[in-house]
């Protein structure tokens, strides 16, 4: 929420940790770990000075989704067994390994296809509309 709010606002100049925190009722303690993590995979930069605040390293349409994911999640994994340093002893025979390696290829596609921009520019779908419920 925090980066989408930088780049809604990017036009506006900086935005500082404080109204972004107050927007979204974030712990202050909190917000400047995400920032931190975004600043340190170089996706936002903080300016000082009273005017100071973040704001993003590149155009909105240049970050994408999944970018803003691995600096804050590491690495996106349905399942946590998927690589072979996994010490699960069904390992070897698992036969959900491919349909769920399926799973996270379609998931970061779509993850690393929509930038910044695409989500800034998105309404906000009803939940209803979203899972078929009207």
């Amino acid at each position: 929420m925090a980066v989408h709010f930088i780049a809604s606002h990017g036009e506006d100049g900086a935005v500082s940790a404080k109204r972004i925190a107050e927007e979204f009722r974030i712990p202050p303690e909190r917000l400047a770990k995400i920032l931190q993590r975004l600043a340190k995979k170089k996706l936002v930069a903080s300016h000082n000075g009273p005017k100071g605040g973040y704001v993003l390293t590149r155009d909105a349409a240049e970050i994408t989704v999944g970018q803003v994911v691995r600096a804050l999640e590491g690495p996106i994994n349905v399942v946590s067994c998927m690589s072979e340093r996994d010490d699960c002893p069904q390992f070897a025979r698992c036969n959900l390994r491919g349909p769920v390696q399926k799973i996270q290829a379609s998931i970061s596609h779509v993850l690393d296809s929509m930038t910044l921009a695409e989500l800034a520019a998105e309404p906000t779908i009803p939940l209803g509309r979203l899972v078929g419920i009207h």
